[in-house]
């Protein structure tokens, strides 16, 4: 079991509790004409718009408009935000049922690269399928947003920050995720990684 040895547990939320399809997106967005959409955005690469998007920097009025930018056709602002969240999936709820038991024995945090659409998608998701009005508060000590503190991964001020506000000790904490760029830098500010293959695995064929 990872787990072994470790006193905190930094989770990933999409690709490693919330199922991801990138696919999703950049299919959905090829029909409206953006043909090369995987050159912009990835797991794996995204431009400053996405960047600004994830940090906060711009608002959802102007990320639209930058994705128009791309376009000759009349795109609306409902149909953009189809396309971008068609990329979230589920959550499976044995998934909850392990976090609720994880928190009895370890501090847990989460940690997520995202924006105000994706936010508002998942928090509603998580609202009408579980009841819940503030994502996993209840599971989670403190629940890390990158459009909320300005800051994302695979940038070193997000783990340190994330560290010194709860005064965790590096070589105590693991985090999981499954993005090798976000796991390189966060092994630079001393922290024990686990890179979820989610091509092979999922978080609870791999903690359990």
């Amino acid at each position: 079991m990872i787990l072994n040895g470790y006193k905190n547990v930094i989770f990933d939320l999409g690709g490693v509790l919330l199922n991801l399809d990138y696919k999703r997106t950049e299919d959905a967005f090829v029909k409206f004409g953006l043909k090369n959409f995987d050159a912009i955005y990835s797991q794996h690469l995204q431009t400053e718009l996405f960047e600004k998007f994830e940090t906060g920097a711009i608002s959802s009025s102007q990320f639209r408009a930058g994705i128009k930018a791309y376009l000759d056709n009349n795109i609306t602002d409902t149909e953009i935000d189809d396309a971008w969240n068609a990329m979230l999936l589920d959550f499976p709820p044995e998934r909850i049922h392990f976090l609720e038991k994880l928190k009895t024995t370890h501090r847990i945090f989460l940690l997520s690269n995202t924006n105000d659409i994706h936010l508002a998608a998942y928090s509603n998701y998580m609202r009408h399928t579980f009841g819940f009005d503030n994502e996993l508060a209840h599971v989670f000590e403190r629940q890390y947003y990158s459009n909320k503190v300005g800051m994302r991964k695979p940038n070193n001020d997000i783990f340190n920050f994330v560290l010194r506000e709860n005064k965790l000790n590096a070589t105590e904490t693991l985090f999981i995720d499954d993005s090798q760029q976000h796991i390189a830098t966060a092994k630079k500010s001393g922290i024990n990684t686990y890179w979820l293959d989610t091509k092979k695995e999922t978080i609870l064929g791999t903690v359990i």
